[in-house]
């Protein structure tokens, strides 16, 4: 059996995060309670070993001591001999075995996976709005940081914690054999010491916390740097960027500091603290052997556990502080990633079913939360396999009406219907597996060119991928792509965003994505705004042949692709301000009609740019 499977890194979790450290704790290890409560058991055991060490050299000590050299190595104490050699090459060395086999091989690999597993799972699950309002690289931070911290809290708190508790309580038990007058002075240095610490901690805490916030905003200030670097060149910028890092660096710094000279002074209280101990419980046992109450046996009983117990303040107090930055750390993570902003199905959501692909905006108004803006009461009906031009000048809420159709928000008001069926109560995933998108802003991972395009379908075939790429006029590029590491053609990585490629060749791939995905709907948002012309009517063929028996809407500012849509509405200021075919808007001599003759190399000019 493989002990390091006794727990489920990856079991899947349902419930969102609490708010509250504690219960956030339990939801972020459920699922291993079990094994840390026998790594716990194992660690307290081998805790309890430092008392019985200090005990079995005392009666080893008092056994030579009353019985002289001859006595003691004869047969009549061979059993002392025995047990003491079995206790330190058996007992002791199996305790401690078990108790680091849970804690390394079972506890310190699974929990920071597990947590981060479920926050991941969380975090996917964000509105678009959680993620336009933070930095991505600082979101990942939050995310790594959280689970490796809740990991360093588990891991000590077993470990270290348990540990020193269990050797506490077994070292209290020994005095009290000795003479109960020695646990006196015990509970006094004890009461010290947890008051020094109780003192000290909730600063770690608060500082680390601080320290944390700080290094996140670092990070996210050098990814998004980093992300937008091309911009920082083309304005000759690096040294505003590094002015601006260097700043929150230097704000992490004082940060640093100031956690610092918390830990010196702790440090320094902490271990004088250390230095009373075995001055107080060898004294005290020592005066107890003088007027014949203990036995030499005991004063070295109390000199080793006062010794082991000193060396461990400085590592356990140190340990504590850790884990209490630990934890502010973790309470930190919290207020970033157990946000509710989020886009929720419905209880009991059912899967959206499209047979035609029929659209009904009924009503429908947003506004992201603002009195302005958005769009407001708008009612259409696409008709099954209808093809939609959608033209407006900037700001006239084209764009958030594919977001709603998408429900990457919800309608504040009003419905969206899909054959019938309302997408606010079908599943997201549903909704979003029969809508085909492609956007003017291209996504991209950092991964192979065939990867990229079998986003669209992942069960897809060689023979199927290259399809696509075909009919998207990009297999012939995609043929020439070598990246840093050789690796070539279909195999070939674009980078971060995909820029390693021209902005028509990303669009060209996200084409080929759309056309594996096949989905009854099909979203154009500036599609070939990318490309110039010739590679424009290359692909103009494929695009219309991608088209076909599909529900299509097409934004476009280059009205003469939408030449031949079925029909043209005119978005202004988040309402349909016109409605018709291209040759029917051209002669209202309206909205549509100024648009064209306003052109410059085919696109609508915005109100800034006239």
């Amino acid at each position: 059996m493989n002990v390091a499977n006794l727990i489920d890194p990856f079991r899947p979790t349902n419930t969102p995060p609490p708010e509250t450290l504690g219960a956030f704790f339990r939801w972020c290890l459920a699922g291993a309670w079990p094994m840390l409560f026998v790594a716990a058991f194992f660690s307290a055991s081998a805790g309890v070993m430092e008392a019985g060490t200090a005990w079995v050299l005392g009666l080893v000590i008092d056994s030579a001591l009353d019985n002289g050299p001859d006595v003691f190595f004869s047969a009549t104490n061979l059993g002392l001999i025995v047990g003491s050699v079995a206790f330190f090459l058996l007992v002791r060395p199996a305790l401690f075995g078990l108790s680091s086999i849970s804690n390394a091989m079972i506890v310190q690999p699974n929990i920071p996976p597990l947590v981060l597993a479920k926050l991941n799972r969380w975090t996917l699950g964000q509105s678009v709005t959680f993620f336009d309002d933070d930095f991505a690289g600082r979101i990942a931070q939050k995310q790594m940081q959280t689970a490796n911290s809740v990991g360093s809290v588990v891991s000590e708190a077993i470990s270290a914690i348990v540990f020193a508790l269990a050797s506490l309580v077994g070292s209290l038990a020994l005095l009290g054999l000795i003479n109960p007058w020695v646990i006196v002075p015990f509970l006094l240095w004890l009461v010290t010491y947890f008051s020094l610490i109780r003192w000290y901690m909730p600063r770690a805490r608060k500082l680390s916390a601080a320290r944390a916030g700080a290094k996140a905003l670092v990070t996210g200030q050098v990814v998004d740097t980093i992300t937008n670097i091309k911009t920082v060149k083309l304005f000759a910028l690096s040294q505003h960027e590094d002015t601006v890092a260097r700043d929150a660096m230097g704000g992490l710094r004082d940060k640093a500091i100031d956690f610092g000279r918390m830990s010196a002074s702790f440090r320094i209280l902490l271990m004088t603290l250390a230095g009373v101990l075995p001055v107080l419980l060898i004294g005290a046992t020592l005066l107890l052997w003088k007027v014949g109450n203990a036995t030499a046996g005991d004063v070295v009983a109390a000199g080793a556990v006062s010794i082991r117990i000193a060396q461990m303040t400085g590592w356990v107090s140190f340990t504590l502080m850790g884990l209490y930055s630990s934890v502010g750390e973790i309470e930190n993570g919290m207020k970033t990633l157990t946000r509710r902003d989020r886009v929720e199905d419905v209880a009991n959501a059912a899967a959206l079913q499209v047979a035609g692909g029929q659209i009904e905006l009924d009503r429908l108004s947003f506004a992201y939360g603002r009195d302005v803006g958005g769009i407001q009461d708008i009612s259409l009906t696409i008709k099954p396999g209808e093809k939609l031009g959608i033209v407006g000048a900037s700001g006239a809420g084209k764009s958030t009406l594919v977001s709603l159709l998408l429900r990457l928000y919800d309608g504040e008001k009003g419905h969206i219907r899909i054959d019938g069926q309302d997408i606010a109560a079908v599943t997201q995933d549903s909704l979003r597996r029969h809508i085909g998108m492609v956007t003017q802003e291209t996504a991209m991972f950092n991964r192979s060119a065939r990867d990229n395009i079998l986003y669209g379908n992942p069960d897809a075939t060689e023979k199927q991928i290259i399809a696509a790429a075909q009919k998207a006029e990009a297999h012939e590029f995609i043929q020439m792509l070598q990246d840093a590491k050789g690796r070539k053609g279909y195999d070939a990585h674009l980078g971060e965003r995909g820029v390693k490629l021209s902005g028509g060749q990303r669009q060209r791939i996200a084409l080929a994505r759309a056309i594996l995905k096949d989905a009854p709907i099909l979203v154009l948002d500036e599609a070939t705004s990318a490309l110039d012309s010739e590679v424009e009517a290359a692909i103009q063929t494929a695009l219309h042949r991608v088209m076909e028996g599909k529900t299509v809407l097409a934004i476009a500012h280059r009205l003469s692709t939408l030449s031949e849509m079925d029909r043209i509405i005119v978005m202004d200021q988040g309402q349909i301000a016109e409605t018709g075919t291209h040759e029917t808007l051209l002669g209202r001599g309206g909205l549509y009609a100024q648009f064209w003759h306003r052109q410059s190399g085919g696109f609508i000019q915005t109100e800034a740019a006239e």
